[in-house]
């Protein structure tokens, strides 16, 4: 990852400092812990970013901790079944969820009626922040953001756009670039990015913002044009390909971010321990090679500080919900 790649990442967060490790008296409250297998909650399909990071992190950490770690997919929802589920189970921090941008700041302003709040979570860790990329079909007559929105504003929801769900950065990067180039694009909101390229892919939708991994082999085979990315920087593994903000709406910015959580009850001893354990897992070298390979990088912020970004995100966003006005019975 460049220089400016990473230096526009790190500007997300709070002021970083190093993660800091559970002290002896705290692991002395927690002795049985971790006493059975531990589980990550992936609120998707198998194939996308929470995927792929859960399990990165799930064989790592497995290996310090000397339990098993699962990864259990439960895609729906807009990502609410997943969060849903692991707030059920016993909050003895055994159950994790690989929280994201969409279930955990965006569906509060989103969905009318939520089955949680943000109070029932309690952050663990930061694992990746990314870019996404904006894509069309190979037939869609666009090479450029400018000559997509003259063609949508041409025939004015004549395009589709996929997204990987209802509130994901998929979603909401679509929603925010429509609302800033005066265009009408049909949301066609799929359960995970998998099945939403298979479609792109095939032509049924003409449009989509995809996170830069699971977009990238589509892109370099010729399969899918990627018109821009969404972050303030370009992505170094696509270098000609310009930001949305170089292409005529400065300012833009939507950057893909996952993270684990786990429920609120859960003893802060225990989630320190979780959170120390897994900064180790992210300060790996062949952990963060292969983040990188995912064109994103950790942030090493302690748990307080990844809850006063997910809170900062919260309010970004709720604030393009609302003027967006997109909103979910």
């Amino acid at each position: 990852m460049d220089r400016s790649r990473r230096r526009t990442l790190q500007a997300l967060a709070v002021p970083l400092v190093p993660s800091a490790l559970v002290s002896p008296a705290a692991r002395a409250q927690v002795p049985a812990f971790p006493s059975k297998p531990l589980v990550i909650v992936v609120p998707a399909p198998p194939g996308g970013i929470l995927d792929l990071s859960s399990r990165l992190i799930a064989g790592e950490l497995a290996k310090r901790i000397g339990q098993p770690v699962t990864v259990d997919n439960k895609a729906g929802g807009g990502q609410v079944i997943g969060m849903q589920a692991m707030l059920r189970a016993e909050p003895d921090g055994h159950t994790m969820v690989m929280g994201s941008i969409g279930p955990n700041a965006a569906n509060y302003a989103i969905f009318q009626k939520l089955p949680y709040a943000p109070g029932d979570f309690a952050p663990v860790a930061h694992v990746v922040s990314m870019p996404n990329v904006l894509l069309v079909h190979p037939s869609v007559p666009a090479n450029t953001v400018a000559e997509l929105v003259a063609l949508a504003k041409a025939k004015p929801g004549g395009l589709s756009i996929a997204s990987s769900g209802t509130a994901t950065s998929s979603h909401l990067a679509g929603e925010l670039l429509k609302m800033r180039a005066g265009i009408d694009l049909v949301h066609v909101p799929y359960k995970g990015a998998a099945p939403a390229l298979t479609d792109l892919l095939g032509g049924q939708v003409q449009v989509m913002v995809d996170n830069l991994v699971t977009a990238l082999p589509h892109v370099t085979s010729g399969k899918l044009r990627a018109l821009a990315v969404t972050t303030s920087q370009r992505a170094a593994e696509l270098p000609a390909v310009p930001t949305v903000a170089e292409s005529g709406y400065p300012g833009f910015e939507v950057v893909v971010w996952v993270g684990l959580l786990t429920a609120s009850k859960v003893p802060s001893p225990i989630v320190e321990r979780l959170h120390a354990e897994i900064a180790q897992v992210l300060a790996m070298p062949d952990v963060r090679r292969r983040l990188a390979e995912m064109g994103g990088a950790s942030l090493p912020m302690s748990t307080a500080q990844f809850g006063a970004f997910i809170a900062a995100e919260t309010e970004k966003w709720g604030a393009v919900v609302k003027q967006a006005g997109i909103r979910v019975e």
